[in-house]
């Protein structure tokens, strides 16, 4: 028990930062075409098919609308040419539905590794009068009491009502270190699938039946029931509208091309609306959702739905605890400061007994400090000591030995202490403390009877490299606020060592309500972590509220997202994963609009310039035929999203910058790119057809 104490006690997410390998749990990777999802994909690919979910894609649908048209017309009046148009039009469509089929298999593959987990699992419910009956785990109500023992499964989620065991959450977090969890407290929730390794408690369940975490879970990572969101919604009705646009240029291309006394047959038009409308974001656009869902859960992190994710990307004010976000969170002795009078080492050996029974990692600390310095190492105290443990109403600790009383506390506490003992308080303690403070650290003070000996500096140690990331956060626009309940001087110190743009000392829940509000009610969207009873309220209130998986229920139902781990540090890469999933949204947007007008140049010059030899001029790609340049232009924009499926799937690669920043590179990499690749693979493709004789 006492290694799985210090793996619990190391701090949330150490496991999750340190372990070399992840062997279970919801984040199970999956290689980008991994040979079974590529299957599955394949086949889902041709359900699609189906005019009923074709029809939640308008571009699309509009595209499988205009293969029927041709595949009629190929039928009526047989050629090479329809013939070639019909196929590559069918294939553009199944392209779409594989790249969404794709995102959606390594959804369905992270849901059945739970549903591998899920098993009919017997429930020992305990009875008003005590006594236990064996019921299926399916059978509980929210509200009884379950008895788990040593080997048990937990049947449902819960809050433990009494006990305390350790509990291997692995095949949720996919974590192997055990954890502790007891009644009362933030660490009172366990969750169904989980399995208890040692003592017995009494588990109230607090899900409906089929709503359990371990349900949410699977319908969450599912992309198959994921919803749209605003964002989504929004673009998908601007593509519909830009179809709707090219609907009427290309039919009246038709009396056009009738009064210069050229004929463009219905495949051609179906062709030339097929590459003029946005298919290459309506076919990817569902899948660079999916996808970004699907990198979160990668980082086990679960979304209750995709408009957090959103939120995320969007997200402008982040607040966040300093204790195991910006801190490593245990105050670790850092120098011992002694009074006029008394040297180091007098106080370093004098708060080395105080500390000997200090079991703390701060009291540990300044055994190995005073070590250290001055090779103090333990004593043997004998018989006829006594250790006075720590408690709040003294804020002291410390050892009462051959007639000594030493203390170790909390400055007016010790103080106030040592008068009592009829000693007097030296000139510069307090000056000292206040340096000691100012710098961002905790005083402690320590006497020996009446004699106040000096300062021990516990120094919180702020985490390697979280300066560069407040930087990069501060280059995208978000602003940085650190909450901690330490006083202002300390609080001040922190910030300013750790880079955040502001910081709330002495924070209550009430406080970071207010300070929510007050960012929301200036157009900002805000994001926060947290995982006790009293930050729920201040969960719910944030846009994007982020609640560590062994935090309580509330804190985990007041959230729109859960993080498996429990590492309040995954707060920055949630942001990161929210603003990834807007940048490649964006930049397939850029591409594809960009596409189309290049499109759009590249074939029209080539239909015409027969009729009007002006047009070769425009015509740069002097394709062979009008035809040719149809049919490269209809297999140019079929392959094109299979070549952006990788990408949609991955993300564009996330760079901390600046929105303008981001602009300028989706222009000039995507919107540039867009243009200049159809005028390149148009014309490579037309090189082949003509040089193979395919048409």
């Amino acid at each position: 028990m006492g290694s799985v104490v210090a793996t619990e006690t190391g701090g949330p997410g150490e496991a999750a930062a340190g372990s070399p390998q992840r062997p279970r749990g919801v984040a199970e990777s999956h290689s980008l075409f991994d040979r079974s999802i590529f299957r599955q994909a394949l086949a889902g690919s041709l359900r699609k098919l189906d005019p009923r979910v074709q029809v939640r894609n308008p571009v699309m649908f509009v595209v499988l609308v205009g293969t029927v048209v041709v595949l009629l017309e190929a039928i009526r009046h047989p050629s090479t040419f329809s013939w070639l148009i019909t196929v590559w039009l069918f294939l553009t469509v199944l392209f779409a539905n594989f790249a969404e089929a794709m995102a959606e298999g390594r959804g369905k593959a992270q849901a059945d590794t739970l549903r591998r987990m899920r098993s009919e699992t017997e429930a020992r419910r305990l009875a008003a009068d005590g006594s236990e009956s064996r019921v299926a785990a399916a059978e509980l109500a929210k509200g009884d009491l379950v008895v788990c023992e040593a080997g048990d499964l937990v049947p449902s989620d819960g809050e433990i009502v009494e006990g305390i065991a350790s509990v291997d959450e692995s095949a949720i977090t996919g974590e192997s270190a055990p954890v502790i969890r007891e009644s009362g407290g933030d660490r009172s929730a366990v969750t169904g699938g989980t399995k208890v390794l040692s003592d017995r408690i009494v588990v109230r369940i607090t899900a409906e039946r089929g709503h359990t975490f371990l349900d949410r879970m699977i319908s969450l990572v599912e992309g198959a029931n994921r919803q749209k969101t605003p964002n989504e919604l929004a673009l998908t009705i601007l593509l519909a509208a830009l179809t709707i646009v090219f609907l009427p240029v290309v039919v009246a291309l038709e009396p056009f091309a009738r009064f210069s006394g050229t004929t463009v047959s219905v495949v051609v038009l179906v062709s030339l609306l097929v590459c003029l409308i946005p298919t290459t974001i309506g076919a990817l656009l569902s899948a660079i959702g999916i996808a970004g869902m699907d990198r979160l859960v990668q980082r086990n992190v679960l979304a209750m739905s995709g408009r957090a994710v959103e939120a995320a990307g969007d997200v402008q004010t982040l607040l966040l605890d300093k204790t195991g976000t910006i801190t490593l969170g245990n105050r670790m002795a850092a120098s011992f400061v002694p009074v006029a009078g008394h040297s180091e080492e007098d106080l370093a050996a004098v708060a080395q007994l105080a500390s000997l029974a200090d079991e703390t990692p701060e009291g540990r600390s300044i055994v190995v400090l005073a070590k250290q310095r001055f090779d103090i190492r333990e004593r043997d105290l004998g018989e006829g000591h006594e250790f006075v443990p720590f408690s709040a109403h003294t804020r002291m600790s410390g050892l009462d030995v051959d007639g000594r009383s030493i203390r170790k506390g909390a400055a007016d506490s010790v103080r106030r202490w040592a008068v009592d003992q009829g000693g007097t308080v030296p000139d510069g303690l307090d000056e000292l403390v206040a340096r000691v403070a100012r710098a961002g650290s905790t005083p402690l003070v320590v006497a020996d009877g009446p004699t106040i000996l000096g300062v021990v500096e516990l120094k919180d140690v702020v985490k390697q490299g979280i300066r560069e990331k407040f930087d990069q956060m501060r280059q995208m626009g978000i602003r940085t606020v650190m909450i901690t309940g330490d006083n202002p001087l300390t609080a001040a110190a922190i910030a300013e060592e750790a880079g955040v743009d502001d910081y709330l000392a002495e924070a209550t829940p009430e406080t970071k309500m207010e300070l929510i509000r007050s960012e929301q009610a200036g157009g900002k969207l805000v994001a926060m972590t947290g995982d006790g009873t009293n930050d729920a309220p201040a969960l719910a209130q944030a846009d994007v509220g982020v609640a560590m998986n062994t935090g309580t229920t509330a804190a985990k139902e007041a959230g729109n997202m859960v993080d498996l781990d429990s590492n309040p540090t995954k707060l920055i890469d949630v942001v990161e994963i929210g603003k990834q999933l807007l940048i490649t949204r964006g930049s397939l947007t850029t591409f594809s609009i960009a596409n189309d007008v290049a499109k759009y140049f590249a074939i029209i010059p080539a239909l015409f310039v027969t009729t009007y030899p002006q047009l070769r001029t425009l015509d740069v790609m002097r394709l062979h035929s009008p035809e040719t340049a149809v049919l490269s232009a209809v297999i140019f924009n079929a392959l094109v999203i299979v070549a952006l499926i990788p990408l949609a799937l991955r993300g564009v690669r996330f760079r901390a910058s600046s929105a303008s920043a981001i602009l300028r590179r989706n222009v000039l990499v995507y919107g540039l790119g867009g243009i200049i690749a159809p005028f390149v693979f148009i014309k490579i493709i037309d090189l082949i057809l003509t040089a193979t004789h395919l048409y």
